[in-house]
């Protein structure tokens, strides 16, 4: 039998959940994707981590509802890149001018480690609350890299290595015991960048002096009281007494006592009031579409593994041929997140991103938080290039490395013999060095892809080919020194980006912003038509390392970078 006051109770509820102050959250703690998996599987591992341009478009979209009054994030769990906290301080930014007040908490900003990136968002919000026993790890930023080359010497093995120029060290890991001046050099200027970025950020959202804010890096981390005194945070506080003071400035009087309001997830909100928006038409819209390429660039299908994604040319250049052929699709986004990787993979993607552009679809590439070397190439075919300030970008260059066993394998009694039919026939072989004639196809090769890659960049840029070689060589950019340097067009995100693309399409600001290829679930599994139907642009499963060609499986075993010779130097993380 229906409980009828129980029914009753239930629908004034729902009714209030409608009619209520909303109030938007944001859990931060498992950290951020930027696109959903291609594959089934992928898509639900990543179900509960929130995807960066739903959280975006969710507060900007809060931002002119009038029925949300304020916003609350949890900061801190899974480190956030510089790149992609940039981009949701600006949407936070947008959120409070349009009048609507802001919180971050934090059960700890760095537990006991750097803390310096995560405490940067939270000054994007009006106020900052931090658990009693929390800390906020303000250290500054490093740049650390490891060099193995006297360990490699112990063990018997030797590196060749050749690169174009002298900025280009990612091999320098395996061939030198320390920096180079050139690279320390450009680490230097890298982590000068950044700090200033986080120092003015800091200072204008803590309304201090940059002066102050670098002398409290310097004597960082503190715990929540020395943080509190310094005016770091406003108060020490639990989650119970941050949501409890907060929601309640926001409670009206309602006809059945007071009205609560009601606590939201963004990307729930962002996803209800999407679907609520969507009007069915007879007619297809026309709209932008994004294209990603995330991870090492490689040939074939990209791929996702234990190890990450890989941006595969087919898959990219399938995406990019397909979109031709949509007669609704007026735009692309090219949203680019890749350390680089193989050569002719990133030609292939190039090459496609020029046709489409000559087709008349305007593209427009979004770097994420690393589109450098190869990650640069890919984007030259592109109209126009928007970063974060804190993107790392260009790394025009190229190496090529191999490693020589012979005295290892010496060591623990191995013997190699061959035989060969053609001079170079063992040119890669690591059992042996190159020998002079091999050298010198070895130089041709890095001295065609060096000049081809900065000849692109000459075209693409507008910049004589003396003139990007001043910035070139080799050399790692933040976003913000790049478009100094007529790298980068523009600075901001997917967004941005967004809006440059509608404007060269002459569509409205309200044209919509759709993921490219859009699949059904069913549709997934079904075979492509041919390498120009939208099915192929469908990631596989697997992960394939084999940028390398006849070095793969031993880059891979000997710690090489296995995107291969486009790749930029070293592992960043920015903390």
């Amino acid at each position: 039998m229906v409980d009828l006051a129980q029914l009753l109770e239930s629908v004034s509820k729902l009714r209030q959940r409608r009619t209520a102050p909303l109030v938007l959250e944001l859990d931060l703690t498992e950290g951020l994707v930027d696109e959903p998996p291609s594959d089934p599987l992928g898509q639900i591992l990543a179900m509960r981590r929130p995807r960066l341009p739903e959280i975006v478009d969710g507060i900007r979209r809060g931002a002119a509802d009038p029925r949300v009054k304020a916003l609350i994030a949890k900061v801190g769990g899974r480190p956030i890149s510089l790149a992609r906290v940039q981009e949701l301080r600006a949407a936070v930014a947008v959120f409070r001018a349009a009048g609507k007040p802001t919180l971050a908490w934090s059960e700890s900003f760095g537990d006991f480690g750097p803390g310096s990136v995560p405490y940067y968002l939270a000054c994007a919000f009006d106020e900052i609350a931090l658990q009693p026993s929390g800390t906020v790890g303000l250290t500054g930023v490093t740049v650390t890299n490891t060099f193995l080359k006297d360990a490699l010497e112990k063990a018997g093995v030797e590196y060749e290595a050749g690169a174009r120029h002298e900025y280009k060290s990612a091999i320098n890991t395996f061939t030198k015991s320390g920096y180079t001046e050139p690279e320390k050099e450009a680490a230097g200027r890298i982590v000068d960048s950044v700090s200033e970025q986080l120092v003015d950020g800091i200072a204008e959202g803590r309304d201090l002096t940059p002066e102050t804010v670098r002398t409290l890096v310097d004597g960082g981390p503190y715990m929540a009281g020395e943080a509190e005194q310094h005016s770091l945070i406003d108060r020490q506080a639990y989650r119970d007494e941050v949501y409890s003071d907060f929601l309640s400035r926001f409670r009206v009087p309602s006809s059945d006592g007071t009205g609560d309001p009601h606590l939201q997830y963004v990307s729930r909100y962002n996803r209800v009031a999407t679907l609520a928006g969507r009007v069915p038409t007879v007619r297809r819209s026309d709209y932008v579409a994004v294209i990603s390429g995330n991870g090492p660039i490689m040939a074939g299908r990209s791929r996702r593994g234990p190890g990450g994604s890989t941006m595969g040319a087919e898959t990219v250049a399938a995406a990019f041929r397909a979109a031709r052929q949509d007669p609704h699709l007026r735009a692309v986004v090219f949203r680019v997140d890749s350390p680089g990787g193989s050569y002719s993979a990133s030609d292939t993607i190039w090459r496609e991103v020029a046709l489409t552009r000559e087709s008349g679809i305007p593209v427009v590439v979004s770097m994420g938080d690393v589109a450098a070397s190869g990650g640069y190439f890919v984007a030259l075919g592109a109209e126009a290039i928007v970063s974060q300030p804190g993107t790392l970008t260009g790394s025009i260059g190229v190496y090529m490395a191999k490693p020589v066993i012979t005295e290892l394998l010496g060591k623990v009694g191995v013997n190699v013999d061959s035989v060969q039919a053609g001079e170079h026939a063992r040119m890669f072989a690591t059992n042996q060095p190159f020998s002079e004639s091999e050298w010198e196809r070895v130089n041709a090769l890095l001295d065609h892809i060096y000049a081809d890659f900065t000849a692109k960049v000459s075209d693409a840029r507008g910049m004589t080919v003396e003139d990007v070689h001043e910035v070139a060589r080799g050399r790692v950019w933040t976003g913000r020194d790049a478009r100094e340097r007529g790298l980068v067009d523009e600075l901001g995100g997917v967004e941005t980006a967004a809006k440059l693309a509608r404007s060269r399409a002459g569509l409205s600001d309200r044209a919509p912003l759709q993921h490219f290829p859009r699949l059904g679930a069913l549709e997934r599994f079904l075979p492509a038509e041919s390498s120009e139907d939208r099915h192929a642009a469908v990631s596989a499963s697997r992960l394939r390392l084999d940028s390398w060609g006849a070095l793969a499986s031993v880059s891979a075993r000997l710690g090489l970078p296995a995107a291969g010779p486009l790749t930029m130097p070293g592992t960043w993380e920015i903390r």
